[in-house]
């Protein structure tokens, strides 16, 4: 099938366009550069694929920065941003585009004779919003396993459906999905996370069989009953919890996993059931889960803490430096995550909670108003340092140092006006003269 068809190229997709015909290659823009322009969506990635050997495209922009993730796909560097050359694979452009994943992304574009080449179908398959592996999904997945998870990903990040073929063969497969690399598999679970749709996205990997090889402790949420402060399941309250946050990895993940210790802290008391310490639990199942799935260090930290924090309970009668201890306690970076988390928590209990929610916009406002005033979080903020301690009470560089900073930032986290340094000098001799170090 041939579609008649413009589209408008970068300044960078003509050049490397224009280097490969010179050297008397075929070159087609491919994949989701096709999809995305069909769909009205921004261009982001240009992709490329071209009857050219990887020697030759290695030879032809030798002039540019190069590298090689994937097998034999070749990135060229122009202005700082990536661009992939692929040689066809099986020697022409219709056998490549026969072994990408799905009818959608098997579609290529020829910018001389302006039009799209769809042997596959894939403009009739995103007119029905569908999901179909190109012409044989068992072929298709025993050759990349991942694309298991690319359906799911496709199907929530565009918002259609998967053809009961393909699903089929994803729910026989899917145990493949063991054969990927953890740091493949995360970066396609941030992108389901982080989609319109991630609560569907993480609904279907469960029902296809996927997420017990996954995040196996994910799918022992399923089917969890909770107590009377809760109308729906564990693995329930999560999937609205995460599709009540903001599209941002860390929040996303935080609800994911905010409640995922509690089949293993439930208990049955007198006839109530309970999970007491279940957010401490969660934070170290959250640390293993992410760390087995190859996630950065701070990101892991992050995560950790709002899982940690999130049975946040405030009420009106919080002091102002009770706020600013919430505030040092999970970081000024992660306090509005944290408020936001809890209150997508508090709507996933299918409760009415509309009490605890406004109390929640009122904390964000106390800890909004605290953070312009530029509160003192920790001993960093102080207006003296170590250095001067030792200087102006003659004592030696060690652990008495601290325990004085320490105690300064206790009073002072009371009592924002003593962060001078005349005043944080005098409770300074006095701690020393009262031995309270």
């Amino acid at each position: 099938m041939l579609v008649k068809a413009e589209i408008e190229l970068t300044d960078e997709a003509k050049f490397i366009i224009d280097r490969l015909r010179r050297e008397g290659y075929e070159v087609y823009v491919v994949g989701g550069v096709v999809r995305d322009w069909l769909l009205r969506k921004q261009i982001t990635d240009w992709d490329f694929t071209t009857s050219a050997p990887a020697s030759e495209i290695k030879r032809i922009f030798k002039d540019k920065t190069l590298f090689s993730l994937k097998h034999d796909t070749i990135t060229v560097v122009i202005k700082g941003k990536n661009y992939e050359i692929t040689p066809f694979r099986r020697n022409n452009l219709k056998e490549d585009l026969r072994h990408r994943d799905f009818t959608i992304n098997a579609m290529a574009y020829d910018s001389e004779k302006k039009i799209i080449l769809d042997p596959y179908n894939g403009l009739k398959d995103l007119r029905k919003k569908l999901i179909r592996a190109t012409v044989e999904p068992r072929a298709r997945f025993s050759e990349d396993p991942l694309r298991l998870m690319r359906a799911i990903r496709f199907a929530v990040e565009l918002g259609f459906r998967i053809d009961r073929k393909t699903l089929d063969a994803v729910i026989d497969m899917a145990e493949l999905i063991q054969q990927v690399s953890w740091e493949r598999i995360r970066d396609e679970l941030l992108k389901i996370l982080v989609s319109p749709f991630p609560a569907r996205g993480m609904e279907i990997m469960h029902k296809v069989g996927l997420l017990k090889y996954v995040i196996p402790e994910l799918s022992q949420c399923y089917g969890v009953r909770q107590n009377r402060f809760h109308r729906y399941t564990v693995f329930k309250h999560l999937m609205i919890t995460l599709q009540n946050v903001e599209r941002d990895p860390v929040l996303r993940l935080s609800a994911l996993f905010h409640d995922i210790g509690k089949p293993l802290t439930k208990k049955k008391r007198q006839g109530r059931v309970t999970f007491y310490g279940h957010e401490k639990k969660s934070a170290c199942m959250t640390r293993q889960i992410m760390k087995r799935l190859k996630f950065s260090n701070e990101m892991i930290s992050q995560v950790v803490i709002l899982v940690k924090e999130h049975m946040l309970n405030y009420s009106s009668e919080w002091s102002d430096s009770a706020v600013r201890r919430l505030i040092s306690r999970v970081g000024k970076e992660l306090i509005i995550p944290l408020i936001m988390l809890r209150k997508a928590d508090l709507i996933a209990h299918g409760k009415n909670k509309s009490q605890e929610i406004a109390l929640l916009e009122e904390l964000r406002e106390r800890v909004e108003k605290e953070l312009k005033k530029g509160a003192i979080l920790t001993v960093n903020d102080l207006k003296i340092n170590g250095n001067v301690i030792m200087k102006e009470l003659g004592i030696q560089q060690g652990p008495k140092v601290g325990k004085i900073l320490r105690i300064l930032w206790e009073k002072v986290i009371d009592n924002p006006d003593l962060n001078n340094p005349d005043s944080l000098l005098f409770l300074a001799r006095r701690i020393k003269e009262q031995d309270k170090i």
